[in-house]
């Protein structure tokens, strides 16, 4: 749940110019100069003869001339050390390798900062998205590689057998795009065609900042190196037993590993060691194919992933236009929902009502990340059940989706993006994305209306960001929600359940 605003302090920076950094010296060394004059004239006043009056040996007054005088020289010792490690400090500071952030009087609340931030699942993949975003990636940049970084550390949700779906909207160009996996194919029956790899590469391609292989350098030491199981693979481990998950998921004696245990996926790490080398979507996802191919018997397959990047899905209404995935996710009838709800007018919109009806309830993984310009992306994924198929792939360490008939509607991807005003690229952005079952989509409704009926003056669009969700929206199903958005040049995040999400910016 988004913290309650609190007054933003800014202080002017000195713009920085490379004549002052000699001017600056300059000033340094005429002050030192001043500074050893002022202790040589000290010193040598302090340092009288011995018989001068008053300093006699065996007398009272010289011992305290005495004591006063190496006092003195001593503060003067410790001033002139003090000013030259100062000295030194800025200079590593302006040019080292490691420079401590300037000291400021900005102040943020929980979840506001002044760039960027990413909020998702996992610890581990929400501080390696804030490192991308401040190693000067962008929030695609920081989007992607925290999914890959989900892929290794929450294989019960998402991974490189998993589908995804996303939505980015472009701060620049005020454009928001819809990342599609493809219709849903099958390479084995009962098993889905993995699309993950192709999938971001191609959103990466197109709008990523980074190199390709920068983003797979995290991901690929997790798997290589371990990483601790936390909360949420725990429990799913927990629940669903190490059938088919063993060796990679479970103790030498068969039992599952618990929270805090190490795991590794060493032929995962090749496989993104050798994605990170490949030019293009096409030869990310072949790579792949081929080692599932060979693990299932497969001679060949003619089945290729055909991930696309197209407009996304808007409405306009007089708050802003609203944007999310087309069909086959859950996008359509979310928008036909948030339709017939705007033109009813009702003052309080059901807290759960009516939208998709399954009979199954896939597991899905989410993130968001945003920046202070407006630019965010939204991201879903999903292997259809817990642990999917549940097999692991010897030679790939990937878990496969389990294809069925009612995988094929994706009711479990409805990312939604808020543009308050299309005609001004700085306006407030926010976007909401969900994970659960579809009564947790109906969560997500009911908070973008309690947001859009909320009255809004001014002052309060001045002094405080945009309201999301609150915690009654869990009531409608056990799940997740997220949102981000931009509102007075900072990037917020939150979640409902709050807490439930780590998340991270600078």
């Amino acid at each position: 749940m988004e913290a309650s605003a609190e007054p933003v302090f800014y202080q002017k920076l000195q713009i920085w110019e490379p004549n002052m950094e000699s001017e600056e010296e300059e000033e340094e060394e005429e002050q030192e100069e001043e500074e050893e004059e002022t202790s040589e004239s000290l010193v040598l006043y302090l340092r009288r003869p011995l018989d001068a009056p008053g300093n006699k040996v065996d007398g009272l007054p010289g011992a305290w001339a005495r004591l006063v005088a190496a006092l003195l020289l001593l503060a003067v010792s410790c001033s002139l050390a003090v000013r030259q490690l100062q000295r030194r400090g800025s200079l590593t500071g302006r040019f080292g390798s490691v420079a401590a952030p300037p000291t400021s009087v900005h102040s943020h609340p929980t979840g506001v900062y002044h760039h960027g931030a990413i909020i998702s699942p996992a610890a581990t993949c929400s501080h390696l998205g804030q490192e991308l975003l401040a190693a000067g990636g962008n929030v695609v940049d920081a989007g992607v590689g925290a999914s890959l970084c989900l892929a290794v550390v929450h294989p019960h949700a998402t991974g490189l057998g998993a589908m995804f779906w996303g939505l980015f909207h472009n701060s620049s160009s005020a454009n928001t795009t819809a990342l599609m996996s493809g219709p849903a194919q099958t390479l084995a029956p009962g098993l889905g065609l993995p699309t993950a790899l192709p999938a971001l590469h191609l959103l990466h391609a197109h709008f990523g900042h980074l190199p390709w292989s920068h983003l797979l350098m995290g991901p690929t030491m997790l798997a290589r190196e371990g990483f601790l199981v936390d909360e949420p693979l725990a429990r799913a481990l927990a629940t669903q037993g190490t059938k088919g998950l063993c060796p990679l998921f479970c103790h030498a004696d068969g039992t599952p590993l618990g929270l805090g245990d190490r795991a590794t996926n060493p032929k995962l790490a090749a496989v993104l060691g050798r994605a990170a080398l490949t030019p293009t979507p096409a030869l990310a996802g072949d790579e792949l194919l081929s080692l599932l191919a060979r693990d299932l018997g497969l001679e060949e397959t003619s089945a290729r992933p055909m991930p696309t990047l197209v407009p996304a899905l808007q409405f306009s209404m007089a708050q802003g236009t609203l944007f999310t995935t087309p069909g086959p996710s859950a996008g359509p009838e979310l928008l036909a929902l948030l339709k017939a709800a705007l033109h009813s007018g009702e003052p309080h919109p059901d807290p759960c009502p009516p939208l998709l009806q399954t009979a199954a309830t896939p597991v899905s993984s989410i993130l968001a990340t945003v920046d202070s310009s407006g630019a965010m992306l939204l991201l879903t994924s999903s292997l259809n059940s817990s642990f999917g198929s549940g097999h692991v792939s010897p030679s790939s360490g990937v878990l496969l989706s389990d294809l069925v008939d009612r995988s094929a509607t994706s009711a479990w991807a409805c990312p939604l993006i808020l543009h308050v005003s299309p005609d001004d690229t700085e306006a407030d952005v926010m976007g909401l994305v969900a994970s659960g079952n579809p009564k947790m989509a109906r969560a997500m409704t009911h908070a973008l209306l309690s947001h859009l009926t909320r009255p809004q003056t001014h002052t309060q669009h001045q002094q405080q960001p945009q309201q999301g969700p609150t915690e009654s929206s869990s009531t409608c199903g056990q799940g997740t929600l997220l949102q981000v958005a931009t509102h007075a040049e900072h990037s917020h995040v939150s979640s409902v359940p709050s807490g439930c999400c780590p998340f991270e910016g600078f």
